[in-house]
């Protein structure tokens, strides 16, 4: 489905849609943030551009990035916006029904979301954040209290980044991609600037037309963090030259500061397009409950911020095993979740074999399995399907439209496929009405599951096998860490 849309798109020179809903949360007033860093640095900040509205950007700049004092102060900055907004974004204190230990629990009502153009910003605030949290507040090379702060969250919301469906952390173009397909290659659109002029071309132009006039550096600076060659050439290396003559204060740091705006403004404004094109889409059903997720696992890391050392470079072994196994279970729910949401997502399943629709040609809902010791509700249903089905009998399949109806599949063959039902009908032995499909009704099945998973099972801590080096020490920073080079 995917590879039709973007041929579709070629043809019709305007993006396709790859969703019929939005799949992720868009809060009210997330944080934008428009990073730049210095060509050849890997994260030596230049500037950045960051608010919660379209209307009122701050500007952040290092008008030496080579020099110590002009990043920290710079990392400052940006920390007291971040910080304030983590504070000003979180809401209230909900108070939730106990949990199975009898433990009291409560959530924010809502969580802060930071907003990049590309999974570049991402990795310069993952990069950011590696290179501050550690930093001394006091000694000789002290910085802003707030700087190691900064980089505990910053480093907290680029890991949230990784685990699929979460929201805190959104890199635009990904977002967009998610939605949309468009006519040009998956490396093009990584250009912020191209992709929104596929979606919504500027009057007058076309997908195409949009895309080749973002290519022009003048017209449309590149999205960050990596700034456009000539302008590095011809207007910022002169710049910092004549700050370096002038000093802070001076008229060269004012040019420099307006230079950087105007590398930094057009991509501000098609953040905001993109976040708008995002809201008219309506949300899917899931969505709030990965939004809650995010607030749980938001509140748990404010609520405990202070109580642990920042975190370590390298995860222990038991930690980095449990972190794996929960991004794969999250990346098997999200999936599942975004195509019982969407039928434009399902069908891409369905076309690989992982699901597959039709209509009801035979049902036999008061069907019993006695070969227990106690009979069990079986409903069998035969589904005439024109879609390529490869799973094995024995498969476990739920309906779309209403994942708790569970089955397994029985046979595929010239007739369709046999589905013999085993959950969600109720607990007795004649179904609730309406539980069993029936004869000519539509169905949808997949074995696409979210969340029916078994319980994870993990050595202690103290109990690490040699194999992974044995149980590790607790861990403590070390003048080590504090060491991570910008670059």
């Amino acid at each position: 489905m995917s590879s039709l849309a973007r041929l579709e798109a070629a043809a019709a020179g305007v993006a396709r849609p790859l969703a019929t809903v939005r799949h992720c949360h868009v809060s009210d007033a997330p944080l934008v943030l428009v990073p730049l860093k210095l060509a050849g640095e890997a994260a030596a900040p230049l500037a950045v551009m960051v608010g919660s509205a379209p209307g009122d950007p701050a500007v952040l700049i290092v008008p030496q990035p080579r020099n110590r004092d002009l990043r920290f102060a710079f990392a400052a900055g940006l920390a007291r916006r971040v910080l304030n907004h983590i504070e000003a974004s979180r809401g209230e204190v909900e108070e939730l029904p106990p949990n199975k230990d009898g433990d009291a629990r409560i959530r924010y009502s809502d969580a802060p979301q930071l907003l990049v153009p590309n999974r570049g910003g991402v990795a310069f605030l993952r990069m950011m954040g590696r290179s501050t949290r550690f930093r001394d507040t006091e000694g000789p090379y002290a910085v802003d209290p707030a700087v190691p702060v900064l980089g505990r969250w910053l480093t907290w919301y680029a890991d949230r980044h990784d685990h699929p469906g979460s929201a805190l952390l959104g890199a635009m173009t990904e977002l967009l991609r998610l939605h949309w397909a468009t006519g040009q290659s998956t490396l093009e659109d990584g250009n912020l600037a191209a992709l929104t002029g596929w979606i919504a071309p500027p009057d007058g132009l076309d997908g195409p037309s949009a895309a080749v006039r973002a290519e022009d550096p003048v017209t449309c600076p590149p999205a960050g963090p990596a700034t456009d060659p000539t302008f590095d050439n011809e207007v910022l290396a002169p710049a910092i030259a004549a700050y370096d003559r002038s000093g802070p204060g001076s008229r060269a740091e004012e040019r420099l500061r307006t230079a950087l705006t105007g590398q930094l403004t057009p991509t501000w404004d098609l953040m905001w397009q993109a976040v708008d094109l995002l809201r008219a889409l309506p949300e899917g059903a899931s969505v709030p409950k990965r939004w809650e997720r995010d607030r749980d696992a938001f509140t748990h890391y404010h609520q405990t911020f202070g109580e642990a050392y920042p975190q370590p470079r390298r995860d222990p072994p038991v930690r980095a095993a449990r972190r794996l196994h929960d991004l794969e279970r999250a990346q098997d729910a999200y999936d599942a979740q975004r195509a019982f949401d969407d039928p434009l997502v399902m069908a891409e399943h369905r076309l690989s074999g992982q699901a597959f629709g039709g209509v009801v040609t035979e049902c036999d809902p008061a069907r019993l399995d006695e070969s227990g010791k106690r009979p069990k509700l079986r409903p069998h249903l035969r589904v005439d399907t024109p879609d390529p089905v490869r799973l094995d009998a024995g498969t476990t399949v739920c309906h779309a439209a209403r994942p708790a109806l569970k089955g397994k599949v029985v046979e595929v063959g010239d007739g369709g496929v046999l589905v013999e039902l085993t959950g969600g009908m109720g607990r007795k032995l004649t179904p609730e009405p309406g539980a069993v499909p029936g004869v000519g009704d539509r169905v949808c099945f997949t074995a696409l599951t979210d969340g029916s998973f078994g319980a994870a099972k993990f050595p202690d801590r103290e109990d690490t096998p040699w194999t992974h080096g044995g149980p590790p020490g607790e861990y403590v920073p070390t003048e080590e860490d504090a060491e991570e080079d910008w670059s």
